[in-house]
């Protein structure tokens, strides 16, 4: 039910109303923290992950923020309803994979989210549309206050939180960003560009964050580095890298426009032709399609759309956000046909 409510809302985070929104698609600052005295996740007896999750739900209860959220057993879900929440960006590809006691806890608009016995006792995030990182952490470190006032965190004063992986231990802090970077991949400069990025101690993941790669040319920049920093300078080093990062994609695009204007309109053109009369497309051709018609709504070609209602349909035609919408499992044909409808009826209404 909970799952069926959320396939029929947009998630705030998409409305594409934050600063840069035209090539930063959102932001998220995600925390580890673990129990004191609990084994953490991978080692944990399936005793020791119901005590955890129990002691966690009881702060949420008392979260001002969190006691009115949906509540999730992921092993109450089917795969695909697992997937659909990847998909929304909610969860992590691991938590996807279920297991026995495991719970999400996510606020009706989708803008913060818990994940319990992932591969740390608590993993908490919260996105936002466009560069708004700061406002991003501090929503993040406002509710991580008040679960902290109800539980013990595993901390030691010389390493910070502890966590399952080394990499996180210190403020178990994650920040990135996700940039929509069509220009710096048209002009070929965008494997210079993640070189330089990981000499700054960053990191490009891709949609989907750690373990997938980049769907149309959409990059995740994060900081690898979590130890000897305070969490306001990660999120300051990742927004002013992020910060150069635009600058250079809108020069990119001036350049293009400059050097290739009427192929670019064109390649826009086609791509908008093809989604608006099109009646069988996969999942991948219509991100890329998509993608480039973003492009070209950002370059003011197609004064008829915007970007929220792109932002919307990049999550609308997703293989488990039609099935659950659909209320039932479907083969990739169907899928593919349903995907095509939903575009064309959805830009339609637009012309």
């Amino acid at each position: 039910m909970i799952i069926q409510e959320m396939a029929n809302s947009t998630s705030q985070w998409l409305r594409g109303d934050g600063p840069e929104a035209e090539i930063v698609f959102s932001c998220r600052v995600r925390l580890a923290r673990n129990l004191e005295g609990f084994t953490f996740p991978p080692w944990a007896h399936d005793s020791v992950l119901r005590d955890v999750s129990d002691k966690v739900l009881n702060a949420v209860n008392k979260s001002d923020y969190l006691k009115n959220s949906h509540l999730i057993n992921m092993s109450e879900l089917s795969s695909i309803e697992r997937r659909f929440l990847l998909e929304r960006h909610l969860i992590s590809l691991e938590f996807s994979a279920g297991g026995s006691r495991r719970f999400l806890v996510t606020e009706k608009g989708g803008m913060l989210s818990l994940m319990i016995n992932e591969e740390d006792h608590l993993r908490l995030q919260s996105i936002l549309s466009g560069l708004q990182l700061m406002d991003a952490w501090r929503l993040s470190d406002k509710v991580d206050d008040e679960l902290g006032r109800n539980l013990d965190y595993a901390f030691l004063p010389q390493w910070g939180y502890l966590t399952s992986c080394p990499t996180n231990t210190g403020t178990g802090m994650r920040a990135s960003c996700m940039l929509h970077l069509p220009a710096l991949v048209a002009t070929h400069k965008i494997d210079e560009l993640l070189k330089n990025i990981s000499k700054l101690g960053l990191v490009a993941r891709g949609l989907y964050g750690e373990g997938t790669k980049s769907q149309g040319d959409f990059f995740q920049i994060s900081n690898q580095v979590t130890l000897g920093l305070r969490e306001e300078e990660i999120v300051d080093n990742v927004g002013r890298v992020t910060r150069q990062v635009v600058g250079q994609e809108k020069r990119a695009r001036e350049i293009l426009l400059k050097r290739n204007g009427t192929q670019l309109k064109d390649q826009m053109g086609r791509a908008y032709g093809i989604l608006l009369n099109a009646h069988f497309m996969s999942s991948q051709e219509a991100i890329n399609l998509l993608s480039r018609l973003r492009l070209g709504v950002n370059l003011h070609l197609f004064p008829q759309l915007n970007i929220p209602v792109l932002n919307e349909l990049f999550f609308m035609i997703t293989p488990a956000q039609l099935q659950v919408k659909e209320g039932k499992e479907m083969t990739p044909s169907v899928r593919d046909e349903l995907r095509a409808k939903i575009i064309r009826e959805r830009l339609g209404k637009l012309r």
